[in-house]
């Protein structure tokens, strides 16, 4: 999963800095990542895991790092699984 989203990421981010050189906890915004760059990740991530994000995952928390971003995958995914 973190391979695929460092894939999305660095072909929407527009980060100014290689991916591979940002950490799985550094914060995306601070590196550069725009509102409008995450939600082009988001849809992209919707895309590759056929899964959609639901209101309560549509903040820039859930966006913050690539870590951050792994943890909303799951819960998503697992939230599906209950469903």
């Amino acid at each position: 999963m973190n391979e695929a989203i460092r894939e999305l990421l660095a072909k929407v981010g527009g980060l100014p800095v290689a991916v591979e050189q940002i950490s799985d906890e550094e914060d995306l915004y601070n590196a550069g990542l725009s509102s409008f760059a995450s939600v082009q990740l988001m849809l992209g991530i919707e895309d590759r895991f056929d899964i959609e994000f639901s209101d309560q995952f549509l903040n820039r928390k859930s966006f913050a790092s690539i870590k951050a971003i792994e943890r909303t995958v799951e819960a998503i995914l697992k939230n599906n699984e209950d469903a």
